[in-house]
């Protein structure tokens, strides 16, 4: 374990800072939040799944008021069009010109809500932006902010009027984090602070500081890419995601894409963590929300009882687990 003054621990000081302060307003899901807080010093994006009222757009919410950017909602309908996301040339009468009308992924903090609700057209417009930070609108590119990141919501319960997101969509999330019902204590606190009078739509009453700003989140970023992932690690990411490929129970397993995230964000979590070296329980741990949207089971698999986590799992029992 590092120094609280050294790099790594600057990282875990600020990861520990945005805990606390998204803890002032949502209590619990200390899992969900822990992965957004790893996949935004990546500069990775994340898919929420889990049914409504379970606090997922208010962990948006708040860790843009933590990490001092724009947030920007987008509420996602079958009648959402590209340009409503990305924006669009205006005409100007005053200057006899176009104007560019900047869409909601000009900012800091994009929550897609709801995203599995709108075609794939209009889905496939986040592409571009998801992977390579920029939009193209009319043949010019855009840049967008460094601390862009998307956190999209989905329900796996209801599909009337739903359209399923396509495999390259979905490989542009670095994880699928499932946010679930919370604990009976966690509830109780949860009902006890609305009793006092709480209100999430007044966020600003709820004393949530800043603890980044962009070009601090840039540099933690950089340490957390120089965090120590030596080659018998590289070699245990590379298997457990080639054994995805290779598993009698999938018809698709997971891309080279999966690798870098898996390896990515253990680095980030050991920095969060207050290590300058990841290890293989950093990998496991951050597993299931790399792979489990990137495999697709088998019919009879389903048919079984067998989900993307449970193969998962199996998989981490078969792999050897390499000495560090």
């Amino acid at each position: 374990m590092n120094e609280p003054g050294s790099d790594v621990g600057r990282v875990a000081s600020v990861a520990e800072s945005i805990r606390a302060e998204i803890g002032k307003v949502v209590v619990g899901q200390l899992d969900a939040i822990e992965q957004i807080t790893v996949a935004l010093l990546c500069e990775g994006h994340a898919l929420l799944e889990g049914v409504p009222g379970i606090a997922k757009t208010l962990i948006a919410r708040t860790l843009a008021l933590t990490v001092s950017a724009d947030f920007k909602r987008v509420q996602f309908t079958p009648d959402l069009m590209p340009s409503d996301v990305i924006g669009t040339n205006v005409f100007n009468p005053a200057t006899v010109g176009f104007d560019l009308r900047r869409g909601p992924v000009f900012t800091g903090i994009m929550l897609a809500d709801e995203i599995n609700r709108t075609p794939p057209k209009t889905q496939a417009a986040l592409l571009e932006a998801m992977q390579e930070r920029q939009v193209t609108i009319d043949g010019e590119t855009y840049p967008l902010d460094a601390a862009f990141t998307v956190l999209a919501t989905q329900n796996p319960i209801e599909y009337e009027g739903t359209y399923p997101l396509p495999e390259a969509q979905l490989d542009r999330f670095m994880f699928k984090i499932v946010v679930g019902y919370p604990a009976a204590e966690n509830e109780m606190a949860v009902m006890r602070r609305w009793n006092e009078g709480f209100d999430s739509n007044r966020l600003s009453e709820a004393g949530v500081n800043k603890v980044l700003d962009p070009g601090k989140l840039i540099e933690l970023r950089g340490i957390c890419r120089a965090v120590t992932f030596d080659e018998p690690m590289l070699d245990y990411v590379v298997k457990i995601v080639r054994r995805t490929r290779e598993n009698r129970n999938l018809v698709l397993g997971a891309s080279p894409r999966a690798s870098i995230y898996l390896m990515l964000g253990a680095k980030a979590l050991a920095a969060t963590r207050g290590r300058d070296y990841a290890t293989p329980d950093d990998v496991k741990t951050l597993a299931k929300p790399v792979l489990r949207h990137r495999l697709i089971l088998r019919p009879e698999a389903q048919i079984e009882g067998l989900t993307a986590d449970r193969i998962v799992d199996m998989i981490l029992g078969e792999v050897e687990v390499p000495r560090v």
